[in-house]
């Protein structure tokens, strides 16, 4: 059964600048939120006229005994990385432009990073947030300590939504501990058997020719895997240059062998960046039952399409 996901809204925060955001947002015309524009391509841009607002920024509060940070959404990747370094942590967000790229404007479109062999998706970054709704009140969901949920696990539905079931304020983030030591290499060797010679590589990447690997951890560790490589390696500054204007899609990580053209396939993840092809056919949601539940869910939260008209989460 759908529940209700205004349950636990309340009218006010008790936060100003929520409070603000949450005004500006409103509850009647249709309304998007901006953020550094740098993945404004996916799913499509909001439909002419619709009102941009901005969330609110900064960093309210870093507890590095948790390993949580609540921040608000309108801050900045490299902001949020700065802050968190200080105290020996990061949150690996790993978006192409972390200056320009807010915190909400990442979560919003969902995509993990390069180092999500390592950490995991995107998703598992978020512990709480609260957001405001299509009926102009925010909405609290999740929250800083991780729990079995009943009904919609509200922050996992959220994450790739691109605002079209709520617009975010303010999150709480899991914290990892930053890597002392990180280094890239990039060799010949077949990415899936370096895969196997590496014990927690952060990334492997392969482009059909060359295999790209990220060592990060304590200094002598990152030395003694990179050395267990041998002499096929050499180590670079970073990862091959992805364009944002890439297109990406999901494969089952055992059929990258079998891609061709233009490529870089993320190993283990099953993740492939390739070039917009301007005469391919738009890119259609083929599972009716994610289809479905895609529009039951939007219905649900946004029955009026208010929130970021003309964005389509099945065409990210």
């Amino acid at each position: 059964m759908v529940r209700s996901p205004h349950a636990a809204a309340n009218p006010v925060s008790g936060d100003g600048a929520i409070d603000a955001f949450a005004d500006e947002v409103g509850a009647v015309d249709p309304v998007t939120c901006v953020g550094g524009r740098t993945q404004w391509h996916v799913g499509g841009e909001a439909m002419p006229g619709t009102r941009e607002v901005q969330a609110p920024a900064g960093i309210v509060s870093f507890e590095p005994a948790e390993m949580t940070v609540r921040v608000r959404a309108g801050t900045t990747v490299a902001e949020l990385d700065t802050a968190l370094a200080a105290g020996g942590q990061m949150v690996p967000l790993d978006p192409f432009d972390p200056v320009r790229a807010t915190v909400g404007g990442v979560l919003a479109v969902g995509h993990s990073g390069l180092r999500r062999l390592r950490y995991g998706p995107i998703r598992d970054t978020l512990l709480e947030a609260r957001y405001v709704g299509a009926d102009g009140r925010v909405v609290k969901a999740g929250g800083p300590v991780v729990k079995n949920v009943s009904g919609f696990d509200l922050c996992r539905v959220l994450v790739g939504s691109l605002g079209t079931i709520g617009l975010i304020a303010e999150v709480v983030l899991r914290a990892q501990p930053r890597p002392a030591a990180s280094q890239w290499l990039v060799g010949v060797e077949n990415p899936f058997v370096t895969r196997r010679r590496l014990f927690r590589p952060s990334s492997v990447l392969w482009d059909g020719a060359r295999t790209w690997v990220l060592l990060e951890g304590h200094p002598a560790d990152v030395a003694s895997e990179a050395a267990s490589l041998g002499g096929t390696f050499t180590a670079v500054d970073g990862p091959p240059v992805i364009p944002a204007a890439w297109t990406r899609s999901s494969v089952v990580p055992g059929a990258i062998p079998d891609t061709t053209g233009e490529f870089v396939a993320e190993v283990g993840v099953g993740t492939v960046h390739r070039p917009a092809d301007p005469d391919a056919p738009p890119q259609v949601e083929t599972d009716t039952v994610n289809l479905h539940l895609n529009e039951r869910v939007r219905s649900t939260f946004d029955p009026a399409r208010r929130l970021n008209p003309g964005r389509d989460v099945t065409a990210r």
